[in-house]
């Protein structure tokens, strides 16, 4: 029977066996064996960001604010092209947010339009008013004014001819001569300036009643203005962000300017009296200055204040002149640190360093209107920002 079984397969085992002469041991084994898999090299980092990784992170935020200083730039060529209607606009602006809520109290017990309308014209009488009052003081003044400015004047010549000063009259003499000449070769110059400020009259004239027309729509009825730019203006999916951003800008905005108006108040009201008590010419009219300087943050009233000194000094003598100075520094320390920090928390939080810069970029950029317009603008763009990075409940 295993002879039987070998002749069935002899033939065919026979074949197999002599195909390519392979020998018949060649079977494949139970189980492989798999060299391990070198690991493949890794992509090589940069040594730049391998070494100094905070090179990487400062040219990131490098373009960032390039970028970002490249479009405010631009803002500002663009406003600076339609200064006239971006001051009108700003000023409708502050103008609204002072007598807006004056307007929705008076809406209690007035239609709408006559609440708004009792609120401007009530306003702009009372402002009337007072520089009506500014002039008839500076008018009935005016005499008595001239004789105690040149007898300020004389005091100062005795003044600087004393130590440490110690100038010669032939040197003040010369000083003097100087000045008249310089008023006579350049008066073709001085009157052009004049009649390019008429122009700037116009121009003021005309700012400010585009400003009060605007202001009357503004108050009268803002929210639907807001509203139909906001439908007309934004895609669907974006307004219900832009609307918390421009509500928590106009929120920033107003508080921004009721708190400047209150802080420029307190320093006129301060200033008034001191001057007052000390019997320094012009006490009104400088009160006034010192109230709107107050608009432009850190430096607005040292520079009023310093012009108060110069009148002190011309009409009082030196010894007013120094209490004036010393109501400089104790008004400044007042509103750096009191009333500023008080007043303003509500509405901004922005660092001192930040206004000051603020304020300084502005007047290079767009002069006394770039730095009135900074530190608000910086406020409403901070509060945009924080608004739109705000998860809604």
């Amino acid at each position: 029977m295993g002879d039987a079984r070998r002749r069935a397969a002899g033939p065919s085992g026979g074949r197999r066996a002599g195909l390519g002469s392979r020998p018949a041991y060649t079977v494949r084994p139970a189980y492989s064996v798999r060299l391990a898999a070198s690991p493949r090299p890794e992509p090589s980092e940069p040594v730049t960001e391998r070494t100094v990784p905070w090179l990487r992170v400062a040219a990131a935020y490098a373009w960032r604010l390039i970028l970002v200083g490249i479009v405010v730039y631009g803002v500002f060529i663009v406003l600076g092209s339609f200064q006239l209607i971006a001051v009108a606009l700003f000023l409708a602006l502050v103008i609204t947010s002072v007598l807006r809520p004056l307007a929705d109290l008076l809406n209690r017990i007035l239609p709408r339009p006559l609440a708004v309308a009792v609120a401007l014209v009530g306003s702009l009488l009372v402002l009337l008013t007072l520089l009506a009052l500014v002039g008839n003081a500076v008018a009935g003044e005016s005499p008595r004014l001239a004789g105690e400015f040149r007898g300020g004047v004389h005091r100062i010549e005795e003044w600087l001819q004393r130590p440490p000063f110690r100038l010669s009259p032939g040197r003040l003499s010369a000083l003097e001569r100087q000045f008249t000449h310089y008023l006579t070769a350049h008066r073709s110059n001085l009157l052009s300036s004049a009649v390019s400020g008429l122009g700037r009259v116009v121009e003021l004239v005309t700012g400010g009643a585009l400003a009060l027309f605007a202001s009357v729509f503004f108050i009268h009825s803002g929210e639907r203005l807001w509203a139909w730019a906001r439908a007309e203006l934004l895609p669907a999916g974006a307004r219900t962000a832009w609307d918390r951003a421009g509500r928590a800008a106009w929120r920033t905005f107003a508080g921004y300017t009721r708190g400047i108006i209150i802080v420029a108040a307190t320093n006129a009201v301060l200033v008034g009296v001191a001057l007052l008590l000390l019997r320094v010419p012009l006490a009104l009219p400088l009160t006034l200055l010192e109230f709107f300087a107050a608009f432009v943050p850190l430096v607005g009233s040292p520079v009023a204040l310093a012009v108060a000194t110069v009148v002190a000094l011309a009409g009082r003598g030196p010894l007013t002149a120094l209490a004036v100075l010393a109501l400089i520094v104790v008004i400044g320390q007042l509103e750096g640190h009191v009333l500023h920090p008080v007043v303003m928390s509500w509405a901004v939080q922005l660092h001192p360093l930040v206004v000051a810069v603020s304020v300084i970029a502005g007047s290079i950029v767009a002069g006394v209107i770039g730095a009135i317009v900074a530190v608000p603008l910086i406020s409403v763009v901070w509060a945009v920002l924080k608004a739109l990075r705000a998860v809604p409940p």
